[in-house]
């Protein structure tokens, strides 16, 4: 005959309560010991299984979202970076720009924390249950090219369209070609006042025309992302110069370079708007921005 605690292994098995399971010994001693109520025992046993499907959701949701690291705002030295206003960044963390669907840009030269600052916000909104992607916009900018090519453009769109957050990193490290800066435009208006897009940009935006190769789409692009948008820009050094300079890599001339390599934030005149309809083409996205 089966002993108490081997029913109790097959019962919880049967459950799916695998958390349990794997603990069931370790819990049975404690109460041994700490002799609780049944409901305080009771509740550790869920509260065990709780915690544990919980970890495995977040983890599961931080997969889907494809960000490339896990970072908090408490790894984030703010003391490094005195351009940026704490105040606003705690205003970003309660997650309010979501639900009103506005935007957040992040300005700055390479490693200032730009994308540091944009997973910790992704993975905050994640652990408040919302759908988050993460992808560069030159992975974008290829991805739907290549659906466009093959006819299923439609289809794809919806993958970047339907997440409550989308976050967008390295905007203007490379340009885009005719075709990535159409799409580029029809997926920013397809999410207009729909839901939020987290920017990240080494260009100001008085740049923004060499980046799309065309200074009226730009202005057409940048006139959806800033109707309702938050724009942080980010003057300062490189992190990881930062490391390179304490170990004595960094020459004093290219230093001095670093440090003077800010970005100045510009402003864009907002435009009156028309919808676009997915598939438009290129001269129709100059259209739609006049």
């Amino acid at each position: 005959m089966n002993t108490p605690i081997e029913r109790l292994h097959t019962a919880l098995e049967t459950l799916g309560l695998k958390a349990v399971e794997a603990r069931l010994e370790n819990l049975l001693e404690q109460a041994s010991k700490k002799e609780p109520s049944y409901a305080d025992f009771l509740d550790e046993l869920l509260n065990c299984e709780v915690e544990a499907r919980r970890t495995r959701y977040m983890r599961a949701k931080l997969q889907l979202a494809h960000l490339p690291f896990v970072k908090t705002f408490e790894q984030f030295d703010f003391g490094f970076q005195p351009s940026i206003d704490e105040r606003q960044i705690r205003e970003l963390r309660s997650l309010r720009f979501i639900h009103e669907a506005s935007n957040v840009i992040f300005l700055g030269p390479p490693g200032v924390g730009k994308t540091h600052l944009s997973v910790a916000l992704a993975e905050a909104a994640i652990r408040s249950a919302m759908g988050v992607y993460f992808i560069t916009a030159h992975d974008l900018a290829t991805d739907l090219g290549r659906a466009y090519r093959e006819g299923r453009l439609d289809r794809r769109m919806r993958i970047y369209v339907a997440p409550k957050v989308l976050v967008i990193d390295e905007v203007g490290y490379l340009p885009l070609d005719d075709l990535g800066t159409t799409i580029f435009f029809q997926l920013v208006s397809a999410r207009y006042e729909r839901g939020s897009i987290i920017l990240t940009s080494n260009k100001s935006y008085g740049d923004w025309g060499s980046i799309f190769g065309d200074s009226i789409i730009a202005t057409a692009i940048l006139d959806r992302l800033l109707h309702h948008s938050t724009t942080i820009n980010i003057r300062g050094e490189s992190y990881r110069l930062k490391e390179r300079r304490k170990a004595g890599l960094v020459p004093a001339r290219e230093q001095e370079r670093a440090a003077s390599n800010s970005l100045a934030s510009d402003s864009v005149p907002p435009k009156t708007r028309q919808k676009t309809a997915l598939g438009s083409t290129a001269s129709e996205a100059k259209e739609a921005s006049l």
